[in-house]
């Protein structure tokens, strides 16, 4: 059979030639002991990027994002984010097993979220209740398609955190997106937020890594949390290699994925199944009032030589990515419209 057309995640990408050659000739050191040149660069070069002082590479977006919350919120203090956001959704109860971080979610709205609602929920410090310590958000959001928190929504965000006195996360896993989407500058987001976690291993193509940004304070502090979780790493410039040719090389590409998932966004919305309009590289499918649920479709298009995500009963997702070309979405499409016509 020929090779799948793999649309389950952007995280199923492998390094190009120009990454893999930029990986076999890094300059390597031991990063615990900060001699790591090309780990310094690339930290260097992703806090400028985001106007902050410091970053720190980690193995992982679960790793980035825990030990960002850690900076944030003390033990036994409470994080506010959405019901389907990352850091309580994929990350198996980290932020309370790790850091003792109490978590309380507003319902789901994926990119639409409301200050106001947020606002409302904030607990201040009181006789035996929970204080809440920062507010995170997802840019772009996952299980929310994709989908890119506006500019001024985020403003307002951190006006309200700095009117209770709250720090503010961004999981900027696929912030990138959200760059080339709306076409707001990266540092422009990083003023805003006291720390993020941004992914190298999603849309940009490299086959690890994440970092968190920060305050130079606050990054030093996280060097200690990163060795807590098991996160000190060696001579891992060879995948810091990658992380700083993805940034050179895959950035402004993402356009070319998003063009990729509004032809397959097109393709199925006739048949009543698109969940939101499709801003990014994810394509939400809502199969609720479709006789195929979300199990059967992604059985039957297996078959067919295409992988799709399975989200839940009803649910699935396409996510577009460097390694699939137009040809493989001309296939897509047809596979596609085939069986949700049946």
């Amino acid at each position: 059979m020929a090779e799948f057309i793999d649309l389950r995640s952007d995280t199923v990408t492998r390094p190009t030639a120009g990454m893999r050659e930029a990986m076999a000739t890094a300059e390597v050191g031991d990063d615990v002991y900060g001699e790591d040149p090309t780990v310094a660069a690339l930290e260097a070069e992703v806090a400028a990027l985001f106007g902050h002082e410091a970053a720190l590479f980690a193995p992982s977006g679960s790793m980035a994002n825990q030990i960002a919350l850690q900076l944030v919120v003390p033990p036994g203090d409470e994080l506010l984010c959405d019901a389907d956001a990352h850091v309580v959704t994929y990350e198996i109860g980290a932020a309370a097993a790790y850091g003792g971080i109490s978590s309380r979610t507003w319902p789901a709205v994926g990119a639409d979220v409301d200050p106001e609602v947020v606002a409302g929920m904030v607990r201040p410090d009181g006789y035996f209740a929970v204080p809440t310590r920062a507010i995170a958000v997802e840019q772009t959001h996952n299980r929310g398609g994709g989908g890119v928190i506006p500019l001024a929504t985020l403003r307002e965000l951190r006006r309200v955190a700095d009117g209770h006195g709250l720090a503010l996360h961004c999981d900027g896993a696929r912030i990138w997106h959200a760059h080339v989407a709306d076409g707001v500058p990266l540092a422009e987001y990083g003023a805003l937020f006291d720390t993020l976690s941004v992914c190298l291993s999603k849309g940009l193509g490299a086959p690890v890594g994440s970092l968190v940004v920060g305050s130079a304070e606050k990054i030093a502090r996280a060097r200690f949390v990163r060795k807590r979780m098991g996160g000190g790493m060696r001579q891992v410039g060879i995948l810091a290699a990658a992380g700083r040719y993805a940034l050179a090389h895959h950035v402004e590409r993402l356009a070319e994925d998003h063009a990729k998932a509004a032809r397959l966004a097109e393709a199925v919305a006739p048949h009543g199944v698109l969940a939101t309009v499709v801003r990014t590289n994810i394509v939400p499918l809502d199969l609720t009032k479709h006789p195929l649920d979300a199990p059967a479709l992604a059985a039957a298009a297996r078959e067919r030589g295409l992988l799709i995500s399975v989200l839940g009963p009803r649910t699935a997702r396409l996510v577009t990515h460097m390694d699939v070309s137009d040809a493989q979405i001309d296939d897509a499409v047809e596979i596609l419209a085939r069986l949700l016509r049946a």
